[in-house]
């Protein structure tokens, strides 16, 4: 099939670390990932090689990451979707946890965890969702007291859905220090795995991303120093808007990859697989759901581009950025969708990866944000 459209977002830099991360792949993921599947887990030692091979924090400065910027972060994450390796949870490390600290975090802070975060020494989590808090970020209800002496935080609460929960090592709690002002009291507090009171729950059971670690998350009177609050108490909330962007313009990359990849697959499965004496492709119906799903996915391409190619140049609004998570995911389940129809019972086979691809893309329209706080999001501009 050719290419849906000639892409100019990214740099020859770019497609050279493509080269790089592919051959990680092939080794390191590809042929292990449906025993991670059947582990509910991606290895530690799988992070410790990605560090060594400088696919973590790429976006980052050196010696804080692989000093690049998002178009080498975007690469490493289509390519967890083109090979369906979902379960990576490299994207949440890399693109949302460790930028909370570069960006407010002091320079000890960033010394202390953002080298080890690269190296895969230390696997990042962000722990905003609580099992009565989803979207609505401004009803937390983890609380985090200062001591009489001033010197420390003693947090109390509990959260869920946590991606990378299991394996963690950091985690950025999103709590109240001030709950009586509401949204206004958010703060961003981390927490370093074996910190006596934080315990880790469950591993949660999911209907899809089956190798991604997901758990709940525990803090039962967890002490640690007031040194561990990022930026300014009581700024969280504005921080977390703030970022959002890029953590919704992370699903929509992966999401118009996926959409890429599962087309190609099945154009190569319907001209193989035969029916009635005929590929399956050669059915006129076929080739409309086919020609179809091309036209949808170059038009979410085109979006998706000029949205990344506004993000390098620190232009993307919140506003875009919900669109284009809006549209992506939307599109990636419906086309998904389609794509495990025409591929019949197969279709509903491990073997053939659609089936697996369909199931992990539902979570595109709740994680980030839903498809109801996006419309909302975008509303306010109308």
């Amino acid at each position: 099939m050719q290419n849906l459209i000639q892409r100019t977002v990214y740099r020859e830099d770019h497609e050279s670390f493509r080269e790089q991360v592919r051959r990680f792949f092939e080794k390191e993921v590809v042929p292990f990932h449906a025993e991670w599947e059947r582990q509910g887990l991606v290895p530690k030692e799988v992070w410790r090689k990605a560090g060594r091979e400088g696919l973590l924090n790429t976006l980052l400065p050196e010696p804080y990451g692989g000093g690049g910027d998002f178009g080498h972060a975007a690469v490493l994450i289509e390519e967890i979707a083109r090979t369906g390796a979902s379960g990576l949870g490299f994207p949440l490390h890399s693109d949302i946890v460790a930028p909370y600290i570069h960006t407010y975090g002091s320079k000890a802070q960033k010394d202390r965890w953002l080298p080890a975060m690269a190296r895969g020494e230390m696997i990042g989590a962000i722990a905003m969702t609580e099992p009565g808090a989803g979207s609505d970020l401004k009803s937390v209800r983890t609380t985090a007291q200062k001591t009489s002496d001033g010197q420390h935080y003693v947090i109390n609460g509990s959260k869920t859905f946590i991606t990378n929960g299991i394996n963690s090592e950091l985690v950025i709690v999103v709590a109240k220090t001030a709950p009586e002002l509401g949204a206004k009291g958010v703060s961003l507090i981390v927490v370093e795995a074996g910190t006596p009171g934080f315990s880790k729950g469950r591993k949660l059971e999911k209907i899809g991303l089956m190798a991604q670690d997901t758990s709940e998350l525990f803090f039962d009177n967890v002490k640690v120093p007031v040194d561990h609050l990022l930026g300014e108490e009581n700024m969280g909330f504005k921080y977390l808007m703030q970022e959002l962007a890029q953590e919704r313009l992370v699903v929509a990359v992966r999401a118009a990859m996926s959409i890429e990849a599962f087309l190609q697959k099945t154009v190569d499965y319907t001209r193989e697989r035969k029916a009635f004496g005929q590929t399956v492709f050669e059915f006129q119906n076929t080739r409309f759901k086919l020609a179809e799903a091309k036209a949808k996915a170059t038009m979410l391409r085109v979006f998706v581009d000029d949205c990344m190619a506004l993000h390098l140049r620190h232009e993307l609004t919140p506003e875009r950025a919900a669109m284009v998570k809006l549209n992506a995911t939307a599109l990636q389940n419906q086309l998904l969708d389609e794509f495990l129809q025409l591929h019949g019972g197969y279709g509903y086979m491990t073997e053939y990866q659609v089936g697996r691809a369909w199931t992990d893309a539902r979570v595109g329209r709740i994680y980030g944000g839903s498809d109801e706080i996006m419309k909302e999001i975008i509303a306010r501009t109308l």
